[in-house]
C-alpha cells in the first residue's frame, strides 16, 4: 500500500484549490489596484468622498403597554396577546398576570411605527368585543 502522495495527492489539492485565485509570488503587489482603487492623485478627493459611509442611527425603541381594568376577562387578554402579538399561551398569561397585578405591563419592545400598529390593533380587538382594553405605546428609556 502506498502512503499519501504521488498523483493522488496532487489531483485532490488541485479539487480542493478549484475557484480559488491563482497564487502570487509577490504578494500583496497584486492587489494593489484593489488597495487604492485605481485612481488617480487627482482623483484622491472624490475618492476620499466615496469611501466615507453616512452613520445610521437605529430607530428609537418603542414599548407596548398593557393596562389592567377590570371589565376585559383574563381569558379574552391572553387571546388578544397571541393572536396580535403571537405570544405562546405561557407567555400571554404572564404578561396578563403582570398587568393585573401591577396596574400596567411591558408587552414587547420595537420601533416606533410597529409599537403603535400593534397597540392600535389589539385596542381595536378588545373595542369590537365590547371591552374597554387599552394598549399603549410609549418611548422606552
Amino acid at each position: 500500500m502506498r502512503g499519501i502522495g504521488g498523483r493522488y495527492w496532487q489531483y485532490w489539492t488541485r479539487k480542493t484549490q478549484r475557484g480559488l485565485p491563482p497564487r502570487s509570488r509577490r504578494g500583496r503587489q497584486r492587489f494593489s489596484h484593489v488597495i487604492d482603487g485605481g485612481l488617480s492623485m487627482s482623483d484622491n478627493d472624490v475618492a476620499a468622498k466615496r469611501l466615507t459611509k453616512p452613520k445610521l442611527e437605529r430607530p428609537k425603541l418603542y414599548k407596548v403597554l398593557l393596562v389592567n381594568d377590570d371589565f376585559t376577562p383574563r381569558e379574552f387578554v391572553v387571546m388578544v396577546l397571541k393572536a396580535v402579538f403571537r405570544m405562546s399561551e405561557e407567555a400571554g398569561y404572564r404578561v396578563m398576570m403582570t398587568a393585573h397585578k401591577m396596574g400596567t405591563s411591558v408587552v414587547v419592545v420595537c420601533a416606533k411605527d410597529v409599537a403603535e400598529t400593534k397597540a392600535k390593533e389589539a385596542t381595536d380587538l378588545g373595542k369590537e368585543a365590547g371591552f374597554p382594553l387599552l394598549f399603549t405605546a410609549e418611548p422606552e428609556e
